[in-house]
């Protein structure tokens, strides 16, 4: 088979992580040829070792460091647009997007984290596709609270809540049904070991050095689930795969590289957006397995605290502001472009560091603009029709 799956991993160090993945692929029968990954980097990395990996491992792939993805920007005329991939940040995985969607043979997207391994019992890549195919019932959750704690399922024993829930919406009443699902357009794989836990709740749960006391296993996890028509659940990209058509609506937010120091909320608020717009159009987005382990480095809980506070009340809101919005539009990027205007135009002067708000806004119109061009370039134009039925 052609090349269809663009798997995207932001890395730094970790990088041999791509060879545990290729070889859950080839010890489950997965064809490796369909893969082909993007390594997002900085030009102080090991670019030339990471390309030799890639060779070693017998897969498509390519290298961007901060000088490469200049140059793709040149080379498909959007250089204007640069700053919608912020420097030195997580979120440098928007790149990834953008790579794919200037090469139209990609119709699935995977996020990986350098950080993770997958479970060798689990198929990884196969798990994916086939949430990403799935049509059936499955558990369907939803809360008083309107947000969905993805670790639901053993809550009452191990009390944690992932990075990114709202601090309002804990001690929520869960209710379970079961639903029909037709049109799975996202598969969140969830993680053992180091839970994905924000900076206070690492705290509150005696650790100072980044990962948190608490570990999960894969007995926590009791089976796979959508979050219901109307509800919010943290999205992660540490372990993420994703169709094409979801592009416009899943921008990862500019963090890190702002001047209000607002960081580490790129892929929640994109997982908000992306509900949004599931929500409108009637998709679901899958969660469950596969997992991954996250073997998240030592370092400073309080570093991670630095980077969070800034946007911690930002993320009470974000929310509630766009609930409403884009519910007559028929595209992802119609849906996305509503609310962008609603955060672009709106004034948020009573929140701490509410112009970050507009800034995101202007930022997500900024990445239509990007996507546009880039169809132009291709002879496509996709973020304007309607999403897949």
């Amino acid at each position: 088979m052609s090349e269809d799956i663009c798997v995207i991993v932001p890395t730094i160090r970790e990088y041999d992580c791509v060879r545990a993945y290729v070889e859950n692929a080839r010890q489950h029968g997965f064809d490796t040829s369909r893969l082909h990954f993007v390594l997002v980097t900085e030009d102080f990395c090991e670019t030339d070792e990471m390309e030799a990996m890639l060779e070693e491992e017998g897969v498509a792939g390519e290298v961007f460091d901060g000088t490469r993805r200049q140059t793709f920007y040149e080379r498909h005329g959007i250089e204007n647009y640069s700053h919608v991939v912020p420097a030195a940040s997580h979120a440098e995985t928007s790149f990834g997007l953008l790579y794919m969607w200037a090469h139209p043979r990609f119709e699935y997207g995977v996020f990986i984290d350098d950080d993770t391994l997958p479970h060798e019992a689990d198929d990884f890549f196969g798990r994916h596709l086939q949430n990403l195919a799935y049509e059936g019932e499955i558990e369907a959750v939803s809360s008083d609270e309107e947000w969905v704690n993805v670790l639901y399922q053993r809550a009452d024993e191990h009390g944690l809540y992932p990075r990114g829930y709202p601090y309002a919406a804990m001690d929520e009443s869960v209710e379970t049904t079961t639903a029909e699902v037709d049109d799975v357009v996202a598969s969140q794989g969830l993680w053992t070991n180091v839970p994905d836990l924000d900076a206070v709740r690492i705290l509150m749960d005696g650790d100072l050095d980044g990962q948190a006391q608490t570990r999960t296993s894969r007995d926590d996890f009791t089976g796979d689930f959508v979050a219901a028509p109307g509800q919010y659940l943290t999205v992660c990209s540490m372990n993420l795969a994703f169709r094409r058509e979801v592009v416009p609506a899943f921008y990862q937010l500019p963090m890190d590289d702002n001047e209000w120091d607002v960081g580490r909320f790129d892929d929640i608020w994109s997982g908000v957006f992306l509900k949004r717009a599931c929500d409108v159009l009637g998709k679901q987005i899958y969660n469950g397995y596969p997992l991954c382990e996250h073997n998240k480095a030592p370092r400073s809980t309080f570093d991670d605290l630095t980077n969070e506070v800034a946007g911690l009340e930002l993320n009470e809101h974000l929310w509630q502001i766009i609930d409403d919005v884009g519910g007559d539009a028929t595209t992802y990027a119609g849906v996305f472009e509503a609310m962008a205007r609603e955060l672009a135009t709106r004034e948020f002067s009573s929140y701490n560091n509410g112009a970050f708000f507009n800034h995101v806004g202007e930022h997500m119109l900024d990445w239509l603009d990007c996507l546009d061009d880039l169809d132009g370039l291709e002879g496509h134009s996709r973020v304007s029709t309607p999403a897949d039925d």
